[in-house]
């Protein structure tokens, strides 16, 4: 999905007109659609590995001692804070 959409950007950009001095033209304003694009899909596919990993987070808190998964397992789970902003 992503290799598509990553892909798709090729093609929109040959097909699209380069614009102006007095305009931004196609090609910027393709940019900016294809950018939110390609953030909003990292943003959900960001929740639902977050989602993957509570799961078996639980699973293991139930198949192993507290303590080992607090000390060696969790911090192996958790994805970077860095979160992305989509805006205009």
């Amino acid at each position: 999905d992503m290799n598509e959409e990553i892909n798709s950007i090729y093609q929109i950009l040959s097909n699209t007109p380069a614009g102006n001095d007095f305009d931004v033209g196609g090609k910027a304003r393709a940019i900016r659609r294809w950018i939110r694009s390609v953030l909003h899909k990292i943003i959900q596919y960001k929740a639902q590995h977050q989602h993957v990993l509570e799961e078996a987070a639980t699973t293991l808190k139930l198949a192993l001692p507290q303590d080992i998964v607090i000390k060696n397992v969790l911090p192996f789970l958790e994805l970077p804070a860095y979160t992305f902003e989509v805006g205009d």
